[in-house]
């Protein structure tokens, strides 16, 4: 079955980004074996604290420059440019500006499952 689903249903204050999509949503209940998180982060230095997950994480950067750190890794993704972080690698990232960062995660998993580390 095919579902169609509404921003307003899990969108995270749609009327106050209306250009911008920030949210996540958990797709096992639809069927599907992924997760999607919507970032839109405006100021520098905003990101996720480190962190990790049992599967991989895709991270599809649409606008801006974060810095994010992947195990030992620091690494400079930028606007058009996909980042893939194994399973259980401890991951983080920050706006590094200038301007915002937006991007789109997909997490290989139908439910999220986060063990936060600080």
């Amino acid at each position: 079955m095919a579902h169609v689903i509404d921003r307003d249903k899990w969108a995270k204050a749609p009327d106050r980004w209306p250009d911008h999509w920030q949210g996540e949503l958990q797709c096992g209940t639809y069927g599907s074996k992924s997760c999607l998180i919507f970032n839109y982060l405006q100021e520098i230095g905003g990101g996720a604290r480190l962190h990790m997950h049992p599967y991989c994480e895709i991270f599809i950067i649409r606008t801006g420059t974060g810095l994010f750190t992947v195990g030992d890794r620091q690494i400079e993704a930028s606007a058009g440019q996909i980042l893939i972080v194994p399973p259980n690698t401890p991951h983080k990232f920050t706006n590094i500006g200038p301007g915002p960062l937006e991007t789109t995660d997909i997490h290989e998993n139908g439910s999220f499952i986060t063990d936060w580390l600080e």
